[in-house]
């Protein structure tokens, strides 16, 4: 039985993962991810009880109860980086004996449901729309450093994106990761935008937005627009979906995105008060999960 040595698995002297700064018996098996640590108290203010809250750095964390289901809601921040920190260690509560640091010998699969914003990309994911990632497309490498991630990506739809991006080879080489079907059906019902997303590695350059420094592809947006593959087509920007999807699969976990359009780069339309309004997307998810 393979041990994880205290450098690799880093456990905090009260027993909590380094980072989340948990323990295993503060987790439920039924996880809503946010990035912004504030959007947590938004999402447990629907709770009726709260079992407990824990923080650190940009990691929040408050289990609690609703309508009967035991729920956590954890933040992750922004980027595929954070998310590699926030799903390894989920797993590690779920899945690792702290006492013995061996693996637990019944696997507990976790099901994650990451609620975001995003930018559409299409003339029919305007401002407010809820846009479900059946597939996400990583600019960021992150899955590339792990095994088997050949096994869990769409390795056809990375052929047909490179080709058509005329993908430039200083760039991180794509990953196209997979949510589970069975949860976006049971997410997205009937009245949210299923398709394709890119998870960039950064706010700016990386989603095509030219400041100061001039783009090295012009026209990126364009051919990501353009791109349809089987029936779906990319449909929004955001930055950690496909970190998720990826990893999930790889670790024997369902996990899926769902984010409400706060800009769409199509119209050029953007809205600064969306805070207001992603309590109903907030709402859709608790009632579905």
């Amino acid at each position: 039985m393979k041990y994880y040595a205290e450098s690799e698995l880093i456990i905090n002297e009260d027993g909590s993962c380094f980072h989340l700064h948990l323990k295993p018996s503060q987790l439920a098996d039924k996880v809503i991810l946010v990035g912004d640590p504030a959007r947590v108290n938004t999402v447990a203010a629907h709770f009726s009880e709260i079992e407990c809250e824990v923080a650190s750095r940009e990691f929040h964390t408050i289990t609690g109860y609703y309508k009967g289901k035991r729920i956590t809601v954890q933040s992750h921040g922004i980027g595929c980086d954070n998310i590699d920190i926030v799903v390894n260690e989920l797993d590690t509560l779920a899945n690792i004996d702290y006492e013995t640091r061996t693996e637990k010998p019944e696997h507990r699969t976790l099901t994650m449901v990451r609620i975001g914003t995003c930018g559409g990309l299409q003339p029919d994911t305007p401002v407010g729309t809820f846009v479900a990632s059946v597939k996400s497309i990583g600019f960021e490498g992150l899955l590339n450093f792990y095994a088997g991630r050949n096994e869990v990506c769409d390795l056809e739809l990375e052929k047909a994106f490179v080709k058509h991006m005329e993908w430039n080879p200083l760039h991180a080489a794509p990953y196209v990761a997979n949510a589970d079907m069975n949860l976006i059906n049971q997410i997205a019902g009937e009245d949210m935008v299923r398709g394709i997303t890119i998870s960039c590695g950064g706010f700016y350059g990386p989603q095509g937005r030219e400041l100061r420094i001039p783009l090295a592809d012009p026209r990126q947006n364009e051919k990501v627009e353009s791109f349809e593959y089987n029936g779906l087509r990319i449909c929004n920007f955001e930055m950690e979906s496909s970190a998720l999807a990826g990893l999930a699969s790889l670790l024997g976990h369902r996990a899926m995105t769902c984010c409400m359009v706060i800009a769409n780069r199509y119209a050029k339309e953007m809205n600064t008060e969306y805070k207001n309004s992603i309590d109903t997307l907030i709402k859709t998810v608790l009632d579905r999960i």
